[in-house]
């Protein structure tokens, strides 16, 4: 892990430690990537409920909740199922965030959405956020941009919360 990458996970780690809040990750793209990062740092068993890896759309169906529906209507790379993962992980690993990523790491296009597209949402207090991203680069590449925007996406979400 870059040392910039672990700052920010630090930063995480340090920012829900103070809230006296924990996180669970849903990852796609990114494969446990983001929770790998986040339990990377020391203490973050303080923090960390677990995470669910849910490459296949099956399996943010059945354990992360994420409507049939939805998937069937919008694929997986769509912003409403981040959403949706992030609202699962929360509520299923007992945490006070959900963190969610899902997207098209390459090498090939898929759903109709180029290489690169990700989105990343988080679910807390209050509505659920996502943001979508293009990023550029290989496979690599894009799985560590996509863990990086989920830590930062997180990170302000916590800032902009009352400690």
């Amino acid at each position: 892990m870059s040392d910039d990458l672990h700052e920010v996970a630090a930063e995480v780690v340090d920012a829900l430690r103070r809230r006296q809040a924990t996180v669970a990750t849903a990852e796609s793209l990114t494969g446990g990537l983001v929770c790998a990062t986040l339990v990377d740092v020391p203490g973050a068993s303080d923090v960390v409920r677990g995470g669910i890896v849910a490459y296949a759309p099956r399996v943010k169906v059945d354990q992360l909740g994420v409507p049939a529906d939805l998937v069937e209507r919008a694929g997986t790379v769509d912003p409403r199922v981040a959403r949706a993962m992030a609202v699962g992980a929360r509520d299923r690993l007992g945490a006070t965030y959900g963190v969610a990523t899902t997207g098209v790491a390459g090498p090939d296009p898929s759903e109709g959405k180029p290489v690169g597209t990700v989105h990343v949402a988080v679910a807390g207090p209050g509505e659920p956020a996502e943001r979508t991203y293009a990023f550029d680069g290989d496979r690599g590449a894009i799985r560590r941009q996509a863990c990086r925007a989920a830590l930062e996406v997180l990170l302000a979400r916590l800032a902009a919360e009352p400690t």
